[in-house]
């Protein structure tokens, strides 16, 4: 089975190509990457075939996906924060990048695609946990972007025949994820912070609660949804059902390093959500073979990769 992974270069997507050349049954793993957030060190070591370019050049994605089986699309311009600073970049990249990767697909025969959405898509919906049948209130341009790939996956299952999975991630981190810059998701940023003797910088006022999902859990749900060709052309929630605020993100980080790290809180941020959390509902009968892998243990895993590097 010959597979692309767009973004392949990115945290998840360098990830989860790792676990796909470990499946005996995939001969093959392609990654479409520009390397506008992936990075060409995370493919070190990896014998996969890459295709540097934009998912938005059709030309690309047609010699990409030409004889493959299956597509897991990830590429994207990711971070709430990001959106609302540049709305158009991330609409390009995002929306209308899912438009033309459906398209290479339908071109190239019809190929199953796996698309990474996200919780954000639940916005200003107070309502816990998070079921897939709720209203979505998208409160960033990000948000409006990753519906936008649900809804086109959908319609490219109901108009072309595509089997297609969208999955909506919720907080993923682990190994690989990129610190350092404005956009950085918190563990990583909360990691280097504390590694490096820094304060962590909460916004708000840290009650903020999150269902964080270690990026090897997402990895095996990917690799069984391309093994297996689970087709659900409505979301499904990939995450676990917990529940954890900042404040208390900062605890388990104290356990794992050690020594508790010192906070200082700032204001909020624009187009946050106050809280998130999954009902696994869907996600545990389409892949009731998955067990995930809980908060603490990942977070030591992703400790010992920021200490490695």
């Amino acid at each position: 089975m010959r597979v692309v992974v767009t973004g392949g270069a990115g945290f998840i997507g360098a990830n989860l190509s790792a676990a796909l050349l470990a499946r005996p049954e995939i001969t093959e793993v392609r990654v479409v990457d520009d390397f506008s957030t992936g990075r060409k060190a995370n493919l070190t070591g990896l014998a996969v075939t890459l295709h540097e370019g934009s998912i938005l050049d059709a030309d690309l994605l047609d010699e990409a996906m030409r004889g493959a089986d299956a597509v897991v699309h990830l590429a994207a311009l990711p971070s709430v924060p990001r959106s609302v600073a540049d709305p158009l970049a991330s609409h390009h990249a995002n929306a209308t990048g899912t438009l033309q990767v459906l398209e290479a697909a339908r071109r190239a025969g019809g190929l199953y695609v796996a698309a990474a959405s996200s919780s954000s898509v639940y916005g200003a919906n107070r309502e816990l946990p998070k079921r897939e049948t709720m209203r979505t209130a998208p409160m960033s341009p990000y948000a409006v972007s990753k519906l936008a790939t649900e809804a086109y996956l959908a319609a490219y299952h109901h108009c072309y025949g595509l089997g297609v999975l969208p999955l909506r991630f919720f907080n993923v981190f682990g190994p690989l994820q990129p610190a350092g810059h404005a956009y950085a998701a918190v563990v990583p940023a909360f990691l280097e912070a504390a590694l490096a003797g820094r304060q962590l910088t909460v916004h708000g006022d840290g009650g903020q609660s999150r269902d964080f999902t270690y990026v090897g859990t997402v990895a095996e749900v990917l690799c069984e949804a391309v093994l297996r060709r689970v087709v659900h052309p409505d979301p499904v929630n990939l995450a676990f059902g917990t529940r954890t605020t900042l404040l208390e993100l900062v605890a388990e980080l104290g356990v794992v390093l050690g020594s508790p790290p010192a906070v200082r809180h700032t204001e909020p941020r624009a187009g946050d959500v106050r809280d998130s959390q999954a009902d696994n509902t869907r996600l545990r009968e389409l892949f009731p073979q998955v067990r995930p892998v809980a908060l603490r243990p990942g977070l030591e895993r992703t400790a010992q990769w920021f200490r490695a590097q």
